[in-house]
């Protein structure tokens, strides 16, 4: 789930950046300057950004794939402590060192 998250967040950083580029193509002449005198809060900018991103891509990543997992699993042990027949007999072998 992470590395998913930390993909999506780099094509999005990364479009992001290629749109600002596109953007700002007047301040080009003006990049040695900027640069010298704003790289520390470029790249601090970028990095909280970045940091920011993930963490939204990652909450919603929770919020909308894995919705009602701890009751799916709590439905799935009841089954299992039941001794239930209807869980396939390959999965009950696994599973029957666990209760």
């Amino acid at each position: 789930m992470i590395a998913n998250a930390l993909f999506v967040t780099t094509v999005f950083f990364l479009a992001a950046g290629f749109y600002l580029m596109g953007a700002l193509k007047y301040l080009a002449p003006y990049r040695p300057l900027l640069w010298h005198e704003y790289a520390a809060a470029i790249l601090a900018y970028a990095a909280v950004f970045f940091v920011n991103l993930f963490a939204l891509i990652y909450y919603l990543n929770r919020k909308f794939f894995l919705k009602d997992t701890g009751r799916k699993l709590a439905h799935f042990d009841k089954e299992i402590q039941q001794g239930d027949h209807q869980l396939s007999a390959d999965m009950a072998r696994r599973l029957g060192g666990l209760r």
